[in-house]
């Protein structure tokens, strides 16, 4: 049976099921769960899924995974979660964008959100439903979750009015569009509460570990009838979705002919929080011919450094960008990749660092290990505004601002490398969800607003306004607190009542 640990457990003692990870979220001593072994994609798998729709190919691809769930309760979930009418026109379809670069958007935005969060947050919820079943937990789950814009919304939509589950989203009130605040202040649902914090995501996300790791709060809680865990890719059963859609790109390639199996291709990720980019990386480790993983940053281009230099130094300006689901200086997931490099001693000594200096040097046989992998890249703002205006004109395809980044960045490393296998960008969002900035880069002059940009947008570009976002404005506001970091705690205790 698949086991997991953490990834600073240097002597494997808190060994545990797959359910019992997605129900805890974050490991006892701070650190994050990961399988003791991956499993292995053979051809003979890989071309059981060819022809197969999404949701089937989630379903078996979790199975190697979450073997503690059956196989009937995978496809039940995963045919819910991927269904017609949260996606419409598919799940994550492939879009060949630029033929002289061989370059494809793999568009992961199409789900209830407009944001690729729901491509993991439309399944994990049942997920955790299930693993408080499977591990006789009676108590309510309590999801908290820091959100840099779009993670958010999408796990406010997917845990709404489930059952057993009360989520909070905390997020920094100057550090999201107009357009993602409004769609979590609107949210519906009777266990469902936002909370906006001042200072940037860091903050917010620091301030959802302290809670984690607060074992008087989780007594307090435990009393009053409560688990804390979580929704961020922090969780397995949020990053272990992800790892599907690479998959299924390649067998997209392939059937469209335009891969042959066993051909090496590419993947550039725009990148934050690193969980995307490392689903691809264990994607690659189970047997995916993945050759270089670029990621791609915006002017928070603390990843770049550190897969340039080794050196991880969180003590930098913080940037607010057109792109701010990648605004971020503390990666929580590229300790899953120190794990995998450098093992949990070494791990656990690089966490300690972080936390007590802001920054570590990775050994050289880690940084080797890494390079064998990874390339890393950056856009500015003007680069990135360049890019969608560039897109749109010569190849008709409109791309939001992370896409953006992420299209640039891929189009770096071809250039610097001359390496022209066939690049699959993530397109992580719709261009609606960051209209404003879209417009202008596409037109050269500024939107009414951020909220007539949706439909200038449209008129401009003569496409589709998606359905998460349209009638946005309309919608009645429910949440509308805004505290310090340090108040979080209390207004957990608030919205629970205890």
């Amino acid at each position: 049976m698949m086991r997991y640990c953490s990834t600073r457990d240097t002597e494997q003692k808190n060994v545990c099921t797959s359910a019992q990870a997605i129900k805890q979220g974050l490991a006892s001593d701070g650190g994050l769960f990961v399988p003791l072994e991956l499993p292995v994609l053979t051809e003979e798998f890989l071309q059981s899924l060819a022809g197969a729709s999404y949701d089937v190919r989630a379903a078996k691809i979790l199975k190697l995974f979450l073997d503690d769930y059956t196989e009937k309760e995978l496809l039940e979930d995963c045919a819910a979660a991927y269904r017609e009418q949260s996606f419409p026109g598919g799940a994550a379809p492939l879009v060949k964008v630029d033929d002289f670069s061989h370059t494809y958007s793999l568009e992961l935005w199409h789900g209830p959100t407009a944001a690729f969060k729901d491509m993991a947050l439309q399944i994990m919820p049942r997920l955790l439903s299930r693993a408080l079943q499977k591990t006789g937990e009676d108590r309510t789950a309590l999801i908290l979750v820091a959100t840099s814009g779009d993670t958010g919304k999408a796990a406010l939509e997917g845990y709404r009015d489930i059952n057993q589950i009360k989520i909070m989203v905390f997020y920094p009130v100057d550090g999201v569009s107009r357009v993602q605040k409004l769609q979590m202040a609107t949210q519906e649902g009777d266990n469902v509460n936002v909370c906006a914090i001042r200072g940037n995501f860091d903050d917010a996300q620091t301030g959802v570990k302290c809670i984690f790791g607060d074992e008087e709060a989780a007594e307090k809680l435990k009393q009053a009838g409560y688990v804390l865990s979580s929704a961020n890719s922090i969780n397995w059963g949020r990053l272990a979705p992800q790892i599907v859609y690479y998959i299924s790109a390649y067998l997209d390639l392939i059937s469209r002919n335009e891969l042959r199996p066993g051909e090496t291709f590419n993947v550039c990720v725009p990148t934050g929080n690193f969980g995307n980019i490392f689903a691809a990386y264990l994607a690659k480790r189970m047997g995916l011919p993945i050759g270089k993983l670029i990621c791609a940053s915006n002017s928070n281009n603390i990843l770049t450094d550190f897969l340039q230099t080794g050196t991880y130094d969180r003590n930098r300006p913080f940037h607010l960008t057109m792109s701010p689901s990648m605004d971020i200086l503390i990666s929580s997931n590229l300790e899953r990749l120190l794990y995998f490099t450098a093992g949990s001693e070494k791990t656990a000594a690089y966490m300690k660092q972080l936390n007590t200096e802001g920054k570590y040097t990775v050994d050289a046989d880690v940084k080797a290990a890494i390079d064998e992998t990874f390339a890393g890249y950056f856009a500015t703002e003007k680069q990135t505004e360049q890019t969608i205006h560039t897109y749109f004109e010569r190849h008709g395809y409109l791309c939001d601002t992370h896409t953006a980044v992420a299209l640039c960045c891929a189009a770096q490393y071809q250039n610097h490398t001359g390496d022209f296998a066939p690049m699959v960008v993530d397109s992580t969002a719709s261009p609606y969800k960051f209209a404003n900035d879209v417009y202008r880069a596409v037109t050269g002059e500024p939107a009414s607003d951020e909220l007539a940009a949706l439909k200038e947008l449209s008129s401009k570009t003569d496409t589709e306004i998606p359905y998460p976002l349209a009638g946005l404005a309309k919608r009645k506001v429910r949440f509308d607190t805004v505290i310090d970091a340090k108040d979080m705690l209390s207004e957990v205790y608030k919205y629970l009542g205890i």
